[in-house]
């Protein structure tokens, strides 16, 4: 089914090792004002991969935020740690088709190997060592190919508000893990694989996860997988100029004034300012702003 065809699916996709902060409401915000403004379907899924950083009950505390905030999902939310067998059966299909191979090498390695290594972001670029074989080493991740046969995979995709993007995933981020040494699975490869289940059309997102979109769409076409379109919404920022996110301990969202938060978050998404006294009749006002500011712009970002 072609993408024109499908029924707009959005999606927002916590992670439950902190609290909303003013940042990921930003982020809620924007994919359901999207899919809102769209008249389609608004989803949450719980990416609570990384068992040993999740908060417990910080999870429910999110969804709780949420709801106080009326950002109500229209179906239960999706866990991805219940989800093990149908990454498993990708990584599978990838094994089978000569896509994904094991890796023996622990940063130190990939270090000591290529000392010069490109970084992108504070990350070694992995130079392919066990891309043809372990030679003698015992297997640890499990990788993809970015280039085969001496052809780099080049990605071309449009986001809504950035404009045309490419990326050589040889050279700029290098052969990626899809199943991490202590077997945890990888965000890349479980997140293109709950998109595809949970029929997502829309992936409206901050800014800071753009990079990984190339990584995605690779992913997708060689599971036969529909590719989304994309929008990526710039970030809430700081006062040390720096993004907000839970790394730099940024604040637990405050729900109680849903009004307050809304406003705030709706600022940083540059909307107009908007007057109501309900949390019903805000959101009504904020999806009439964006739908005359996103609404045409999503339709010259549809790809085949």
């Amino acid at each position: 089914m072609s993408l024109a065809a499908r029924r707009y699916v959005g999606r927002f996709a916590p992670s439950p090792t902190g609290l909303l902060h003013a940042g990921s409401l930003a982020a809620a915000l924007a994919s359901w004002l999207d899919a809102r403004a769209h008249a389609g379907r608004w989803l949450v899924r719980i990416e609570d991969l990384d068992r040993p950083r999740c908060i417990p009950g910080a999870a429910e505390q999110i969804l709780r935020q949420l709801a106080d905030c009326g950002l109500q999902p229209d179906a239960p939310p999706l866990w991805q740690s219940g989800r093990d067998g149908a990454y498993a059966e990708a990584l599978a299909r990838l094994r089978l088709a000569g896509w994904a191979y094991p890796c023996g090498c622990s940063r130190r390695d990939v270090a000591l190997v290529q000392p010069s290594t490109r970084q992108r972001f504070g990350e070694l670029i992995y130079p392919g060592t066990c891309r043809d074989g372990l030679n003698g080493k015992a297997p640890r991740a499990m990788r993809l190919r970015t280039e085969r046969e001496g052809s780099a995979v080049i990605v071309d995709w449009f986001d809504r508000r950035l404009g045309p993007q490419r990326q050589n995933l040889a050279t700029e981020v290098g052969d990626f893990v899809l199943q991490r040494a202590d077997k945890l699975w990888a965000y890349q490869l479980a997140v293109v694989v709950d998109d595809a289940e949970q029929q997502i059309s829309d992936v409206v997102r901050g800014e800071d996860l753009s990079d990984n979109t190339a990584r995605q769409i690779h992913l997708q076409r060689l599971l036969g997988l529909p590719q989304p379109r994309h929008l990526h919404t710039a970030l809430v920022l700081g006062t040390d100029g720096h993004k907000l996110s839970k790394q730099n301990q940024a604040q637990a969202l405050d729900t109680q004034d849903p009004l307050a938060a809304l406003t705030a978050a709706a600022r940083a998404l540059d909307l107009p300012a908007i007057e109501a006294n309900t949390t019903p009749d805000w959101l009504g006002a904020a999806t009439k702003a964006w739908a005359d500011r996103w609404l045409i712009a999503s339709q010259a970002g549809a790809m085949a």
